[in-house]
């Protein structure tokens, strides 16, 4: 998906400048600029405040169409829709199953390469999450709290309160993880 086209259109499509939409997101109108230029890619939180500014949260971002006359069921790996923009060794892997803004659960395979995060801004959105650690380390940040998780250790919070994710490991982390409704 191109991201910058997308957040273009949109924007336009809800009768925004640049400005307003940079006001709106607490971001730059340079940043913005740069964004839909492709010339940046967007931190998970950057894009988070972005949208929340819209309003639109990243499952209607990353919306892909199913058939509704024939509901899909299953899903090849290669089906999963990629809802983090980011490139580069560091980068942050959110890959969704089927679209979320036609169901009540929204389902994620994370994957944090060693010093990925998800931005310095904590992130915060209704509904509740819930993950798994699958292989590797992450650091999760849930309001005052912070703990170091490992395969096998799993958590489980009101996604109101601020939180991070952050791979403190050495290794690659991934997180099978859930939220509903799907409002990230």
């Amino acid at each position: 998906m191109d991201i910058g086209k997308r957040i273009l259109a949109i924007r336009k499509e809800k009768g925004m400048s640049q400005r307003e939409l940079a006001a709106r997101a607490g971001l730059t109108n340079g940043t913005i600029s740069l964004i839909e230029q492709n010339k940046t890619s967007p931190s998970i939180a950057s894009l988070k405040s972005l949208l929340d500014a819209i309003p639109m949260s990243i499952a209607e971002f990353f919306a892909t169409l199913e058939d509704s006359n024939d509901t899909k069921i299953f899903f090849t790996a290669a089906e999963l829709t990629e809802v983090a923009p980011q490139s580069g060794p560091a980068a942050v892997s959110l890959r969704q199953l089927g679209d979320a803004t036609t169901h009540t659960l929204q389902i994620l395979d994370e994957t944090y390469p060693p010093d990925a995060d998800t931005g310095p801004e904590l992130l915060s959105h209704e509904g509740e999450e819930g993950g798994l650690v699958v292989e590797g380390e992450i650091e999760i940040t849930v309001g005052d709290q912070v703990r170091v998780l490992g395969p096998g250790d799993g958590y489980l919070f009101d996604s109101r309160q601020l939180h991070r994710f952050r791979n403190v490991g050495k290794t690659t982390c991934r997180i099978v993880s859930a939220c509903t409704p799907p409002t990230f």
